[in-house]
């Protein structure tokens, strides 16, 4: 499963949002510097989807709010 996710790091709550067109907006409490964004972006979308972390993959944007992200089944 291919997703398009937007990133809004340094959120006081951390959660998931559909949008109108099947995208997610993602809220995360961590920064975005060294990774830890990323890291915590792989944590909640495998629980949300229950899967392990190594399933979820970031395909691009590793360095953008928006990403192209891979669930692996």
């Amino acid at each position: 499963m291919i997703l398009k996710v937007k990133v809004y790091p340094k959120s006081k709550l951390e959660k998931i949002v559909k949008t109108q067109n099947e995208d997610l907006k993602v809220y995360l409490s961590e920064p975005p510097e060294k990774g830890k964004a990323n890291k915590a972006l792989i944590r909640i979308l495998a629980e949300y989807f229950n899967v392990s972390k190594s399933r979820v993959v970031i395909k691009k944007g590793t360095k953008s709010r928006d990403k192209v992200i891979e669930i692996l089944a």
